[in-house]
Parts: C-alpha cells; sequence; structure tokens
C-alpha cells in the first residue's frame, strides 16, 4: 500500500520535471468543455448544462425543457478524475446511492429507489452491474417520471450517458495513468482518426485495479470501446460502436446495525467470504444509428441496440450485531448467504422523425416515435446453509470465521418479454413568449416467464398510457418560467422483468405523477442558474390487508426544492452547484411499512458542489463538498445513517499542450461516513482519506 504523503510529496517532483521536459513558450490550450446550447446562438465552455435533446429527442435549448435536469461534462469527469458511474451521481442532489448489494449501481432519484432507470445514448441499459465512464462524453440526470421519453419505470428520474463517438476529419491520441495510495491504479487510451475522407474511427480502451481501505477487497475492470462514423451522402450519417466490459471483484455487503446506528469499531473489517463473496459480468454492447435529414425542417433517426450480459455473483451477507455478553457491546454478528447468476440479452429498436414547422402564426416541434424491445433472461438463485440452518451466528473479529456452508437451489426461472411503444409529442410555440409541450407515449408489455423448480408458468400484458403536458412562459430569451405535469408506471413485475409469481402476476402496474414548477435563467451564455419545486405521488404499490391478501392500496408523497447553478461565473471559475430539499411519507400501508413511515434513505438536505479555478494558464485547483443529512436505511425506519460531510479537493499543473499533471484528494478531513445501504443490516461505508495522482498525455 502507498502512503498518501508519497503522493503528496511526488507531485511537486513530478511538476518540476515535466516542467523542464516542457517548453516554456507552450501554453495551456483552452479548455474543450462540451459544447451545447443554453438559449439560442448560446456559446461553449464550461461545466454548463448542453441542450436539452435527451429530454425532447428533438433540438431544444436547455432554457425550454421544462423539466429539473443535472449534467456532469465530459470536463469535469476528467477534473474529477471520475472512473465509475456512482462516484459521479454522488454529486448531483436529488440522488442518493444505495449499496447495491455490492455488486451494482442502485440509485434513489426524488426518493424512488432502481436498478434499471439507467441509459446509454436514449437506450435503455438495465443490466445489473457498476457503470464505467472511460467511453462516456457526460451524464444526464433527469429529475421527475420520463415516460414519454424513456417508456416504463423512471419514476424518480433517468440517468444516461452519453457515448462518446468518432467525429470526420478529427485525430487524436490521448493517454493517462493513474494511482492512489491504496495501490489501485488506471490506465487509458482515447485513439481517433480519420479512414478516409467519410469514415473516422475512435477507440477508448481502459485498464483498472482497485485494491481499497476495506480488508481482502480487490478487483480489476477491463473495458474496449470502438467507434466509427460513416458519411453516407450529404444527409445522411452512420453512428456505429461495440463495447466490451469484464469486470471482477469482491463483493462486499459493508457493515451491520447495532444500537439502531452502523456498527462502530469495525469500519475496515470485511463481513463476508473472500472466496465465495465474488462477482464477475461480461457484457457486449453493440449499436448502431442511422440519421438523415429531408431537409431544413424534417429529420429522421433510427437506432439499434443488442446487448448480451453475463452476471454472476455469491456472499455472504451480515445480519443484525449482537450483544451476546450485556454490557452493551456488539460481539456477534448473525450470517446468512446466497449466489445467483444472469444472463440477459437485449434487443432494442427505437425510431424518431422530427418536424419543425409552422400553422399559420403558431410554430411547432414535433415528434413522432416508436421503439421496439425484446429481453430474454435466465436467473438461477442458490441459498447458502451451514449445516441444516440458512443462518449461524459468529464472533466479531477483524477477520470473521465463516463456518463451512453448502448451497442448494432456490430460484430459477426463464422470462422472455415483449415491448411495443409508440409515442408523439408536440413543442408548440404560441407566441415569442409562450410555448407548450404536450404528448403522450402508449406502451404494451407482454412478459412471458417459468419457474424451472416449480413448474409454475405465468403471462401477464400490460397498456399504458403515459402522457406530458408543460408550459414555458419566457420573458426574455434568457429566462424562462415553467410548469408540467408527467407520469410514469412500473409493471408489477418490477425492475428487472425475471419472473412473475402467483400475486404479481394478478397486479396492475404502479404509477407516478409528477407536478414541478420551475425557473431557468442565464445571466451569461457559459452560466445557468435554475430552481424547482415539485411533488411526486407514486401509488398503485402493493401491500398486504388484514386478510393477508395483496392489495394495491399503498400511496407515497416525496415533495421537494432543488436549486442550480452550473457553468463559468469567470473565465477561470468553473462550477457545478446544487443543493435540494426532499420530506417525504408513505401516506398508506405498502409493503414493508405502514402509513406515516419515511421513505427509506430520503435525506432532507444535500449539497453537491464541484469547481475549478485557473490562477494561470498552467496552474489550477479544483474543490468539491458532499452533504446529506440523516436518512433511515430501510422502510422500518429503526436504523439510522448519520449525516455527513465530504470535502474533496484537486490540483492541476499543464506542462505544456501535451502533458498535464492532476493530484485528486478525495475525504480530506478523513471523515468516517456511510452514504448508503441495502437495507438495516448492509451499511456501505464510505472511503477515507485517499490521494490519487494521475498524468495525461495528448497528442
Amino acid at each position: 500500500m502507498l502512503n498518501s504523503r508519497f503522493l503528496i510529496t511526488a507531485l511537486p517532483l513530478l511538476v518540476l520535471s515535466s516542467s523542464a521536459l516542457a517548453s516554456t513558450e507552450e501554453e495551456q490550450p483552452e479548455r474543450d468543455y462540451l459544447p451545447g446550447v443554453i438559449v439560442v446562438n448560446g456559446s461553449r465552455d464550461s461545466y454548463r448544462l448542453h441542450d436539452g435533446s435527451t429530454a425532447t429527442r428533438t433540438p431544444t435549448p436547455i432554457i425550454d425543457v421544462p423539466q429539473a435536469i443535472t449534467a456532469i461534462t465530459s470536463d469535469q469527469i476528467e477534473d474529477q478524475n471520475l472512473r465509475s458511474l456512482n462516484d459521479a451521481l454522488r454529486f448531483v442532489p436529488g440522488v442518493s446511492i444505495g449499496a447495491g448489494e455490492g455488486h451494482r449501481d442502485e440509485v434513489f432519484l426524488r426518493g424512488q429507489r432502481t436498478t434499471a432507470d439507467f441509459f446509454i445514448d436514449g437506450l435503455r441499459d438495465d443490466a445489473q452491474y457498476y457503470r464505467p465512464l472511460y467511453n462516456v462524453e457526460r451524464i444526464e440526470v433527469l429529475k421527475g417520471p420520463n415516460a414519454l421519453i424513456f417508456g416504463r419505470g423512471a419514476g424518480g428520474g433517468a440517468i444516461n450517458r452519453v457515448a462518446k463517438l468518432a467525429r470526420l476529419g478529427e485525430t487524436r491520441a490521448d493517454a493517462g495513468a493513474s494511482i492512489d495510495n491504496f495501490g489501485a491504479f488506471d490506465l487509458a487510451a482515447d485513439v481517433a482518426m480519420p479512414a478516409g475522407e467519410a469514415v473516422a474511427v475512435r477507440l477508448n480502451a481502459f485498464y483498472e485495479e482497485f485494491p481499497s481501505d476495506r480488508d481482502v477487497f480487490e478487483g480489476r475492470f477491463l473495458g474496449i470501446s470502438p467507434t466509427a462514423t460513416v458519411q453516407l451522402g450529404e444527409r445522411t450519417r452512420l453512428i456505429a460502436s461495440y463495447t466490451y466490459d469484464d469486470d471482477r471483484r469482491i463483493t462486499d455487503r459493508g457493515l451491520p446495525s447495532f444500537a439502531n446506528r452502523p456498527l462502530r469499531g469495525s469500519y475496515d473489517t470485511f463481513f463476508g467470504d473472500p472466496d465465495y463473496n465474488t462477482s464477475f459480468l461480461r457484457a457486449h454492447v453493440g449499436r448502431a444509428r442511422l440519421e438523415h435529414e429531408f431537409n431544413g425542417r424534417l429529420s429522421a433517426n433510427a437506432s439499434l441496440q443488442y446487448a448480451d450480459y453475463a452476471k454472476f455473483y455469491g456472499n455472504i451477507v451480515p445480519g443484525a450485531a449482537r450483544d451476546t455478553g450485556g454490557d452493551g457491546v456488539a460481539d456477534a454478528v448473525q450470517l446468512s448467504g446466497y449466489d445467483a447468476g444472469s444472463d440477459r440479452r437485449n434487443l432494442i429498436g427505437q425510431a424518431n422523425l422530427v418536424w419543425t414547422g409552422d400553422t399559420g402564426p403558431i410554430g411547432h416541434t414535433l415528434l413522432v416515435g416508436a421503439e421496439f424491445a425484446r429481453q430474454d433472461t435466465d436467473a438461477t438463485r442458490n441459498q447458502v446453509f451451514f449445516g441444516s440452518a440458512a443462518t449461524v451466528t459468529v464472533p466479531i473479529a477483524r477477520r470473521i470465521a465463516v463456518p463451512t456452508f453448502t448451497t442448494a437451489p432456490q430460484r430459477a426461472s426463464r422470462s422472455e418479454l415483449d415491448v411495443v411503444s409508440f409515442y408523439v409529442q408536440d413543442q408548440i410555440a404560441i407566441t415569442q413568449w409562450l410555448d407548450v409541450i404536450a404528448g403522450a407515449r402508449f406502451d404494451r408489455f407482454s412478459l412471458d416467464s417459468v419457474d424451472l423448480l416449480t413448474g409454475f408458468a405465468a403471462k401477464r400484458t400490460d397498456q399504458q398510457v403515459s402522457p406530458r403536458f408543460g408550459v414555458i412562459v419566457k420573458p426574455e430569451d434568457n429566462l424562462s418560467l415553467y410548469a408540467s405535469y408527467t407520469e410514469s408506471f412500473l409493471p408489477s413485475a418490477g425492475d428487472q422483468f425475471t419472473a412473475l409469481s402467483g400475486t404479481t402476476v394478478l397486479l396492475e402496474p404502479e404509477e407516478f405523477q409528477n407536478l414541478e414548477a420551475g425557473v431557468k435563467w442565464a445571466p451569461r451564455p457559459d452560466l445557468l442558474a435554475t430552481a424547482a419545486v415539485f411533488r411526486l405521488d407514486r401509488s398503485n404499490t402493493p401491500a398486504v390487508n388484514a386478510q393477508g391478501f395483496t392489495v394495491l392500496t399503498g400511496a407515497s408523497r416525496v415533495s421537494g426544492v432543488e436549486v442550480s447553478l452550473a457553468g463559468s461565473l469567470t473565465d477561470r471559475l468553473h462550477l457545478n452547484v446544487g443543493y435540494t430539499y426532499l420530506d417525504g411519507e408513505i401516506r398508506s400501508d405498502i409493503a414493508g411499512a405502514g402509513a406515516g413511515t419515511e421513505p427509506l434513505q430520503l435525506p432532507e438536505h444535500q449539497v453537491g458542489a464541484w469547481g475549478r479555478y485557473d490562477f494561470t494558464d498552467r496552474l489550477g485547483i479544483g474543490f468539491g463538498i458532499i452533504h446529506q443529512s440523516d436518512q433511515f436505511a430501510s422502510y422500518t425506519n429503526t436504523v439510522v445513517l448519520p449525516a455527513w460531510t465530504r470535502i474533496d479537493g484537486a490540483a492541476y499543473y499543464t506542462a505544456n499542450e501535451r502533458l498535464t499533471v492532476q493530484l485528486n484528494i478525495e475525504n480530506l478531513l478523513a471523515e468516517q461516513y456511510f452514504p448508503g445501504a441495502h437495507g438495516d443490516n448492509n451499511i456501505q461505508p464510505g472511503r477515507p482519506f485517499s490521494a490519487r495522482l494521475g498524468v495525461r498525455f495528448s497528442y
């Protein structure tokens, strides 16, 4: 393990050595922040939001989208040295990170938990795994129900990653490497070049090993993503890509609770079996997108994605810690365990037609689209047994001694999901200062599944219409006030559509309704301030009545306020800052919680801020803060995750236009904190003080 002081000491030495190699006449190139449109004719630069095309699937300035959106640009990803989606989302207010059973992304968007509302270039990416960022241009977090654009789920919002693509005429070769004080390191390459006048190719590759402060935790990731862009004519373009991701790591279920708080004194202890607590993922994802512009008013695009995800994970899981000695000190913990595997194949086709025109004095941007999907999933789960028992109690020690165990089949299923969707949306410019957006989406879900252990086979078909309506008032081009209403739904099979049971086959989908009002103001072309208030209602949630039957009477509500500032305050100071206030309540009994209960992992106050200031063309610093107030780990409302604040920092030195040295420090004050959980007894501890030193080369 490397000492953090070594990294801090090494930085000036690297800076001096790189300075000796650099030409003193060369200056730092202008930062190439993501091009985007806040308002019509908006400029480039900084951490500002891009255009709102993903939120509407039409060319729409962000100020004209009646919805709260947070974006993390390529430069912010680079400045923070972000390597995983989870790390990036921690800075987005309104988003809490779940522990995800130690093997997957799991987020709470405005209080709604999801493992499936993830997208890549607007196409669903719903397998359960940790998503990397090596081939990602930007991250978009679209708040509130988004069924018209993204389909089922997305009750609290959707997370879309925009992939890097090859650009005609571009030649680049970038390489990077970094290492931290725990010995974790990564290597990255990004190479792009023309392959003819009408063809461009690009390759992104990434390798990472990630030992950490946690006992026995280790793993490695390998990702390769080639892409090509072909200009088929003056008005037609084809973009094709393939991604291979291979992830292997220890499955870390975190810490148990004791006395309604995370267990203290065992912050680094691994409560599992390192030989059994393992996970691996292999993902093959191929995408193609064809774009054609018929004329200046009519355009079309069609996308096709095929994805094959092979996933396995095993884990010994801690239950609540116990005081067997009666002295008020936790000295034992209950263990259980299981392993699970899945093989999922997704085929998604999507087509959109966009027309911009007028009917008399009224302007229109009309979207008509369709989406077709087929998802096949084979899933298994095996239960751990310690002798004949499913649980065992062992002493708490620095190294947990897990008794010998065996496994037996618990579940096995095969499912086939077919989805057909049609949607229409019109953005209507009634006057120069008044716009209306209205539309609806029709979805038909047909799920066939079979329990391979019991032979129980079931089929359910759901048909749902999801409306969207918004009003935008623009007193000035750089100022908008909006109000909107949106709906979404979640079929009874849940996020993952693995199998139907004798209960879920009878249940109608859950429903989400969101009312939102807000203001967006661009005081300068590269700076955007936003504020929004919202109320999100969830209904048709399953509950068990007094007779023991499952009924759709559950309901919950989350209300909140969100403010943000993103962009450049000056030419040298770039910021992405946000605050969210959330207030939630279970309004009638749901499965696992009674009326009056607070939703799980819903912090009342959240702050996420990141900024960069450049003193000169060569030298800059970064600074970040994350704060979350206390929150309940589960619907039981018994175990509390305490409030926490994390301070981050960074330093940048540009030796010349080819070489940059960067130091990132996470948790500068060495705060012990617990950012997320999976129930009351799988509580994930945050990373301690860590320093990462990196270099980037560009040619």
